[in-house]
């Protein structure tokens, strides 16, 4: 009854926490809860998504502020203690005194657990070591091949992190193709992302209307299910010889086509006006940061378009006209 009673006060903050197993909603109520109701009281919303640069410099502050306090060397060891097995006891010892979850989540509205991913990524040496050799190429094929997904097992074979050899993973495993998609290879992803839907369906058990216009196989689901937060790794593997990133790229050109009747958008004179009022809709949000802004409002104001869609088209015309604009802030 409790757990319940946690659960429900949890989806005022995080609107997915019934997909959140027990184990981890017990762990929420001890370590994000009562920050939960403090920003609320500051009418501060939690937040998701990728981190801004303000909060990356919290993260970094309250690193630095905790070594300092307890002596640890470096973030390396305090956030990757097992590389250090002599020192691993006295370290976790250190971090239990010194109350690190509250530490490290101090002024930023996040779950701690997204807080201290991020921390590790910021601090993971393993992260920042070039490209990879072929050398490299050969051995993370092998580890997978034995141990799997299991990137944590191969990252500590083969210091890199966990992400990074997950996405070199992705890249090499098959020949990825870069030309247009064939006929085939949309059928294999429409079928992929159809039996995504379908298990999302039968996991949340969420109610859907059967549509009058179509067969009563059909049925209606909320627009933003069709895009947002789809596992793109999973759909890769189903299509076998795209990216996940090509395979979102070709679902969102394909729901933007359905979306506005197959005509054609972001171009000719239409296609001008709809980048200028793109930029000033951007314009007028007066935000600081890209992260901040409200990309379903944005869509609304230029055109039925997924929201994922319209970000990749101004990260287009930031990449082709801003000069040095890696060097510049959104504002």
């Amino acid at each position: 009854a409790d757990l319940d009673v946690i659960r429900l006060e949890l989806e005022e903050f995080i609107p997915h926490v019934k997909n959140i197993s027990d184990i981890s909603i017990r762990k929420m109520a001890g370590r994000d809860l009562a920050r939960f109701r403090k920003f609320k009281k500051q009418g501060i919303a939690v937040k998701f998504g990728r981190f801004t640069q303000k909060e990356n410099k919290q993260i970094q502050k309250n690193i630095e502020e905790f070594l300092s306090v307890t002596g640890i060397e470096s973030a390396e060891k305090l956030l990757f203690s097992h590389r250090y097995p002599e020192e691993k006891r006295t370290i976790q010892r250190l971090k239990t005194k010194h109350q690190f979850c509250e530490k490290l989540s101090e002024g930023i509205p996040r779950p701690w657990r997204l807080i201290y991913y991020r921390a590790r990524k910021i601090y993971d040496p393993n992260n920042y070591k070039g490209k990879y050799s072929e050398e490299e190429k050969q051995k993370l094929l092998r580890y997978q091949a034995t141990h799997g997904n299991d990137w944590k097992k191969i990252s500590e074979m083969m210091a890199r992190s966990n992400q990074s050899l997950a996405r070199k993973y992705s890249q090499i495993k098959s020949a990825i193709n870069s030309g247009p998609w064939s006929k085939e290879e949309v059928q294999k992803l429409l079928h992929a992302v159809e039996k995504v839907m379908k298990k999302r369906i039968e996991e949340t058990e969420t109610k859907f209307i059967p549509s009058s216009e179509t067969s009563s196989k059909h049925l209606l689901i909320e627009r933003e299910k069709l895009y947002q937060n789809l596992p793109w790794a999973e759909i890769e593997t189903q299509v076998g010889t795209r990216q996940w990133r090509q395979c979102k790229q070709k679902w969102l050109t394909i729901l933007r086509t359905k979306m506005n009747k197959g005509k054609k958008v972001f171009r000719g004179k239409e296609g001008l006006q709809m980048k200028i009022n793109l930029i000033k809709r951007l314009y007028e949000l007066e935000v600081e940061d890209a992260n901040d802004i409200n990309w379903t409002e944005v869509c609304s104001a230029i055109g039925d378009f997924p929201s994922a869609y319209v970000q990749a088209k101004f990260y287009k015309l930031k990449v082709s006209c801003v000069p040095l604009w890696r060097r510049k802030t959104f504002s």
